[in-house]
């Protein structure tokens, strides 16, 4: 899994940047996965109290309403201060709990192949407020890897 998020990644709506992103519990739409698999970026921003956190996981998905779903491994990583990365971390299927605080973005990827294990070749991520402190965020989601022709690079710059 590579650090470069460029033209290898097809964009789509996460959700919507809110006061309270992560109040009760909200999922993100449901997209059709493609290429090496799913990409979520999700922004925490400032966080009123300084205790508000969320538990993610990912839910594979048996169409776009979707009827059935499924919570599947994951990636994912964290930027907390500046431009710094952590680790690559496992996710097993119950997800991982955000940190209290604001202004973090986490890295999650799941690989084509722990959806296509589901059955389901869908996908939406799942945040569960774990407690509640509103934080202003918003997620953004994707697929990666390429599934068109790749464009010479004077369309990309």
């Amino acid at each position: 899994m590579g650090a470069r998020l460029g033209p290898e990644i097809h964009w789509v709506k996460g959700k919507d940047p809110i006061a309270d992103y992560a109040a009760g519990t909200i999922t993100t739409d449901v997209f059709e996965v493609w290429g090496d698999g799913a990409i979520f970026l999700v922004y925490q921003g400032v966080n009123t109290g300084g205790t508000g956190k969320g538990q993610i996981t990912v839910l594979a998905c048996d169409n776009t309403t979707p009827s059935t779903t499924s919570a599947v491994a994951f990636y994912y990583r964290a930027c907390t201060t500046g431009d710094t990365w952590g680790d690559w971390t496992a996710a097993a299927t119950t997800g991982f709990q955000t940190t209290a605080g604001s202004s973090q973005v986490y890295e999650i990827r799941v690989p084509a192949d722990e959806l296509a294990a589901s059955g389901y070749g869908y996908v939406q991520l799942k945040a569960i407020e774990a407690t509640d402190d509103p934080i202003v965020g918003s997620i953004l989601a994707g697929v990666y890897g390429l599934r068109y022709a790749e464009q010479p690079e004077s369309l990309i710059d």
